[in-house]
């Protein structure tokens, strides 16, 4: 009886899945991943406070989304919702390891985690991820969904969004980013509570150097003075293009 129980639970678990047409016209005012950080805080007996602050496509630089499309997702635009060949690379790379070290996450996936689930590595979170996925996708158009993404992407502890992150680290509002400011947002992406696009150490200067790359090689960035290495250019300039992220 527990197994059927927990068998069912597990059904329930995977099929329940959010309504998320009213993203269509609204915009999300908290997350999951927020309100996480929020009772852990509680229960630490600290306060915590997110800085959320929209802003629309028009109003985000187009350095940003350049820098984000190339350093997060280069196959948004080509994929529905769920890149399969880093899924099956991470599957692989799980099985290896004999651990659940699973990466490859879309943009998509990232609003579905960020907005509905938790950071956990659980299998059956990841597959109401993809489910979510997949909804949004159906959903959405690809620029609401990559807006929404940067609007509540973590930058930072209690951080949200470009442009909290951009008026917290450089000042100025999330049109008005450099690309080299740009650049250094999107590159601590993968950790934010660990790595600041205002105080550029060793991880962040390398892996700026390797995204300016590849938008110089996809046409996102003009030439100038800055060396690709060869092997860098030959392998983004196969897979990007400027005309890739479509508007």
């Amino acid at each position: 009886k527990l197994v059927a129980a927990v068998f069912l639970f597990s059904v329930l678990y995977v099929l329940w899945l959010p309504d998320v047409a009213p993203l269509k016209r609204s915009n999300p005012k908290t997350t999951s991943y927020i309100e996480l950080r929020r009772e852990a805080a509680r229960r630490a007996g600290k306060r915590f406070t997110a800085r959320l602050v929209w802003a629309p496509w028009g109003r985000i630089s187009e350095h940003l989304k350049h820098a984000v499309f190339v350093a997060e997702d280069d196959t948004f635009y080509r994929h529905k919702g769920v890149d399969w060949d880093s899924v099956k690379a991470a599957l692989q790379k799980d099985w290896e390891l004999k651990r659940l070290a699973y990466g490859g996450s879309t943009i998509t996936q990232q609003v579905a985690r960020n907005l509905y689930l938790s950071p956990s590595k659980n299998p059956l979170r990841k597959l109401k991820e993809l489910l979510i996925a997949r909804r949004l996708e159906a959903e959405l158009g690809k620029r609401r969904i990559f807006e929404i993404y940067l609007n509540i992407a973590e930058w930072g502890k209690g951080i949200y969004g470009a442009e909290a992150a951009a008026q917290a680290y450089f000042g100025k509002s999330a049109a008005d980013l450099s690309p080299d400011e740009a650049v250094a947002m999107a590159v601590v992406l993968p950790n934010p509570r660990r790595w600041s696009p205002a105080r550029k150490g060793r991880y962040v200067e390398n892996n700026m150097r390797r995204i300016m790359g590849r938008m110089r090689a996809s046409g996102f960035l003009p030439d100038d003075d800055f060396e690709v290495p060869a092997e860098e250019a030959q392998a983004s300039s196969g897979a990007l293009s400027a005309s890739s992220l479509a508007p």
